[in-house]
């Protein structure tokens, strides 16, 4: 039987961010999907997921879901088949970013959700093109229904985020690190650094993709994916 595939949205996404691969890849194994919106440390997320998630599966984890993943990687390496890795990052939060979430937690915390969602997904986020749009109504909507405490409960588990160097540095599952051309909060640099970090990892840009590859290039991401899903183990 084909490995199953669990995916972990980023902060303030649900299963719609992986919608187009889930319609791709459930047709040819078990698919599943981890919200991240338990608990205000990464460590806590992750503890309340593995008692839900098969004993052994392939693990794909975009920006916060990324940082859960590191975690269950670090904590259950034996579980994890192999590993993708999107628009992450594996170092701790800096003291200058942590700072900077305040006062959008202060808006929040003042009933300012929508305002602040804007503020935080401007056009330019997203890749040129007459689509990106179309896709940032698609974020905001998900993250309209995820709430003031979501959004709170995950602003907490990012600042307070360990480092992973060590523990993706160990790591010897298939990795594909994926990254979206056009991706300025998390870009290319981070994710050729990922790539150098892990023995077994390979780098996958994709072009015409921002911050959510998923959703706006979702053709050349299923394919990366697929590619991923293929390729052997190393030998143990």
């Amino acid at each position: 039987m084909r490995e199953s595939v669990v995916f972990i949205p980023g902060m303030m996404c649900d299963a719609r961010l992986f919608g187009p691969q889930i319609e791709v890849l459930s047709r040819e194994r078990v698919v599943a999907v981890a919200p991240a919106t338990q608990g205000e440390r990464i460590e806590e997320i992750a503890s309340q997921m593995l008692d839900q998630l098969p004993a052994r599966f392939a693990l794909v984890g975009h920006g916060l879901g990324g940082m859960v993943a590191m975690e269950l990687l670090r904590r259950s390496p034996a579980r994890i088949t192999r590993l993708c890795l999107m628009a992450t990052d594996a170092q701790a939060e800096t003291p200058e970013k942590a700072a900077a979430r305040e006062p959008l937690m202060v808006g929040i915390r003042a009933g300012r959700l929508e305002d602040v969602l804007k503020d935080m997904m401007p056009p330019e986020r997203f890749a040129p093109g007459p689509e990106r749009l179309l896709v940032r109504d698609r974020l905001l909507s998900m993250a309209r229904d995820q709430g003031t405490e979501v959004f709170l409960r995950q602003s907490r588990a990012l600042q307070r985020r360990r480092d992973q160097q060590v523990a993706l540095g160990k790591a010897t599952v298939p990795t594909l690190i994926l990254c979206g051309e056009h991706d300025e909060t998390m870009p290319r640099r981070h994710h050729e650094f990922l790539a150098e970090l892990m023995p077994s990892a390979t780098l996958r840009i994709i072009a015409g993709a921002g911050h959510y590859p998923t959703l706006e290039q979702p053709g050349p991401t299923n394919e990366a994916l697929r590619e991923w899903l293929a390729r052997r183990h190393p030998a143990r």
